[in-house]
Parts: structure tokens; sequence; C-alpha cells
């Protein structure tokens, strides 16, 4: 056996040892936290009064169902308030309508256009904290979806005097669109999947925007959304603030449904360059073993190095075999539930992995040339600390 073919095993090996293990813990996370939380609701106690913030920009697809389902909460005292920029802003209209629908909710609109630093969600939020009347805060998305149990269970961790913040994990329901369908899958077989394996690793770093519940004196004790509102990671950025005052995350169990509308492919390349620029921005060190975790691919790669190599091919074959199975098996197991449901097809999206697992290497492989983010139809340039500014 040459040198050369020794390294190509070597490389080969390596590559394939790492992405079948890689798939099969990821796999293993999401089964374990399914069954762990499938049926894991907290037991009835305490339910202070909640204000929930709704930042709005425009229209999406499925706007009034998204909004509605906040208005239909199992919950005694809650206040939603919804935030837009501009009294021409089309949300308004389905504001209106749920106000008309719902008139013994306290909701309040808020339109208010002053700008407090370059993350325009983040000032939007600063402009509607005005109008907040309760303690417990509850920031969620435009386009999540939510159960009447929501606010039940994501409130109830803040219980505990020790924790600062309670986020959520989440599955994307795409529209119908090719590029909808592709993005959903880069939440869904890749993103959470690897969240979920690095927080039973003890990562305690995650927290995502489609949740972010905590306490006011919590937010007022890390200054404000102010100390957020020039950061692209803005939920990231929170959680870490949070952490610095010795307080804890918690990952609720609650998985929040997200409809995901990609309209083509610029938007769909435009909003996964943003999200590889704020994963950049998180965690700058590891960033550039990233690739790791994109297991098909590298074992592909690592088979073609075992092939070059011509040592031990049936063991080569067998980590592949292993590889792709986990990968198809996460393809699978977040279509379960909206498959029973008659929302989704199981084996609709099967011809899109190789496109999905490629699309996800080049958006790495860009963002890190990419300092230029688009983001709600503006341009954002963001430095090495996640910060943005706005391109003239």
């Amino acid at each position: 056996m040459t040198f050369l073919h020794a390294l190509f095993a070597i490389l080969g090996f390596s590559a394939l040892l790492i992405s079948s293990g890689f798939s099969v813990f990821a796999l293993l996370a999401v089964i374990i936290w399914r069954l762990r939380y499938a049926h894991n609701r907290p037991a009835p106690g305490a339910q202070p009064p909640v204000t929930v913030l709704k930042p709005l920009c425009g229209t999406e697809p499925g706007l009034y169902a998204h909004l509605k389902s906040f208005c239909l909460q199992n919950y005694p005292t809650f206040q939603i308030v919804f935030g837009v920029r501009e009294r021409t802003d089309a949300a308004l209209a389905v504001v209106e309508r749920l106000v008309a629908e719902f008139p013994a909710l306290s909701i309040d609109v808020v339109v208010n256009p002053q700008i407090h630093g370059d993350n325009y969600k983040t000032s939007n939020l600063i402009n509607m904290m005005q109008r907040a009347r309760h303690d417990f805060l509850v920031i969620a998305d435009s386009d999540a979806v939510v159960g009447p149990d929501y606010l039940g269970v994501v409130t109830h961790p803040l219980s505990n005097p020790e924790v600062g913040l309670v986020t959520c994990v989440y599955q994307g329901v795409p529209t119908k669109t090719i590029w909808s369908r592709l993005g959903a899958m880069y939440i869904n077989e890749w993103f959470v999947p690897s969240v979920l394996l690095a927080w039973f690793f003890g990562h305690r770093q995650y927290s995502s925007g489609q949740t972010l519940c905590m306490r006011r004196d919590t937010l007022r004790a890390i200054g404000g959304l102010q100390a957020i509102a020039d950061h692209i990671a803005d939920d990231y950025r929170l959680g870490e603030l949070i952490r610095g005052l010795g307080q804890r995350i918690v990952l609720s169990g609650y998985a929040v449904e997200v409809e995901h509308h990609e309209p083509n492919a610029a938007a769909l390349v435009n909003h996964e360059l943003r999200w590889m620029r704020t994963l950049h921005v998180v965690r700058p060190r590891s960033f550039r073993w990233l690739f790791l975790s994109f297991t098909l691919p590298v074992a592909l790669v690592g088979m073609l190095f075992a092939w070059l190599g011509v040592i031990a091919l049936g063991a080569a074959w067998l980590l592949l075999g292993i590889t792709a199975t986990a990968r198809l098996a996460l393809h699978f197991a977040h279509r379960l539930r909206t498959a029973r449901s008659g929302h989704r097809s199981m084996f609709g999206d099967l011809l899109l992995i190789p496109a999905r697992d490629l699309l996800l290497c080049w958006t790495w492989l860009r963002s890190f040339s990419a300092s230029r983010i688009v983001w709600r139809g503006r341009e954002f340039n963001v430095d090495a600390h996640g910060v943005m500014r706005r391109m003239a």
C-alpha cells in the first residue's frame, strides 16, 4: 500500500465516520425530543398576565390564520400588541379584522415609524413596548402558528426565578412553491436537528425569535431591547445578555409551526445567506467546521477518497449506507404529523434532497465572503460582531 493510498483511506474513513455519526446522533436527538415532549405538558399553576408582542411588516401567505391562533389562547389574562412602522402597511387590514372579530380581547395596535437601530424588527418592538401592560412578555414572529395551550406552556418555566428566557424550536410548513419546500427542508432537516443535538450535548445558547418569553425585570436588567437594536442575531444576543445575568435559557418542549414562504429562488438564497451570516457571527470559530454537519455530501466525498484508497471498501459502503438511511429518516421524521393531517405528502419532496444538500453547501461557502444581506427588501452590511448598518 502506497502512502497516497493510505492518505486517501484515512481521509475517506474520517469523513464517513463523522458523517454517519453526526447523522445518527441528530436523528436520535429528534426522536428523543419527540418522545420526551409528545405528552409532556406542565402541571397547572399560577398563570400571571402576559403581553404578546407581534411585530409586523407587510402581508404574507396565511397571515390572518397565524395571528388568529394567538387570539385563541386558553389563558386567563393576556394582551396582544401588534406593531407596524407605517399606516400604509397592508398587515393593518388583517389586524383590524381581528380587532373586530375579538372585541373582548385586549388588543393594542402601535403605528410608529421611529427608528432606534438598524434592526427594524427590534425598533418596532421598542416602540411597541410602550403599550405592554403586563410583566410577562412573549415575543413571537408573524409567521408562527400555535395551539390554544401555547401561552400556558411557554410561560410556565418563568415561575422559576433562575430562568431568564424561554424559547422554542419550530417546524417549517412550506407553501406550495418549490423554493418554499426547499427552505422548509433547511429548517426541518438540518437546522433544528443540529440545534437539538447541540442541546442534548449541553449547549445552552440557542434562542429563537419564533418565541422569546421573559419577565420585564429581566429585560430591564440587560438595558432593554435597545441593547440589541443593531444586531443581526438579535435573538441570540438577547440570550447572551440574559445568561450574563446568571439566568438560564430554557428550551420549551412546545414546537411552533411556521409557515415558510419563498416566492422565488432569489428570495430563498437571500434568506439562507442571511441565516448563514447570522450563524457565522454567532459561532465565528466553529463556523468553518460547520460543513461536517452536511452529512450526505461529506459522506459522498469520503466514499470517493475511500475508493481511491482501495482499502476496506465494504466498511466504507456500510458507513455510507448508515449516513444515507439516517438522512432519509430525518427527511421523513418531521413529515409524519403533517402527512397524517393531509397538509403534505410523505414523498412529495424526496427528489429535492440532493438539491437541498448542495444548496446548503453553497450558502455556507458563499457566507464567508458575504457581508451584505437582504432583509425585508432592504440591504445591510454586517460586520464581524454582527452589527448591522443599512446601505445607502
